[in-house]
């Protein structure tokens, strides 16, 4: 297992999860704009949240192969496969956790269940497992998450096998 390697794989995985999601927006498939949804909690400004949020998910996206890393060490295995089933865990987590619970509690421009006609919020919640985005929204961030998972996991595993 290498290090390294799982932080290569956070680095390439991060580009394809971000350019995947992107993809199911192009396609009509989702309404979800996750840089937007994490940009905006800092700013009103729809450009700068955008640029802002594309920052904070690439940053995301190596924070969570040091996590991914860390799984890898504390069980002494890592590749393809097992990166997958770690990368369905997180969607999981992303989809319902994160999400549902903490994103609208401290997201100042969104709204919640709990938003009444006398609050006008900016942006609706995404709700469980993303489905007030569209119903193709889980099913594309399950899938990116995956592959996400399984980069990771095959970056680490295979590094250890290049680096001697």
């Amino acid at each position: 297992m290498s290090f390294w390697g799982a932080l290569a794989g956070g680095v390439i995985g991060t580009v394809v999860l971000t350019s995947s999601l992107r993809l199911t927006q192009e396609l009509g498939w989702t309404r979800m704009d996750l840089p937007l949804l994490l940009g905006s909690v800092f700013t009103n400004s729809r450009d700068r949240a955008s640029v802002l949020g594309y920052a904070i998910h690439f940053t995301n996206g190596l924070v969570f192969a040091l996590g991914y890393a860390g799984i890898f060490f504390a069980v002494g295995h890592a590749g393809w496969l097992f990166g997958a089933a770690l990368g369905l865990v997180h969607a999981a987590f992303a989809g319902s956790v994160l999400v549902t619970i903490l994103l609208p509690a401290v997201h100042p421009r969104m709204g919640s269940r709990w938003t009444d006609a006398e609050e006008t919020p900016l942006l609706e919640p995404p709700g469980f497992m993303l489905r007030n985005y569209g119903r193709h929204t889980m099913i594309g961030t399950v899938v990116a998450h995956i592959l996400y998972g399984a980069i990771i996991g095959g970056f680490a595993g295979d590094f250890a096998l290049w680096s001697g």
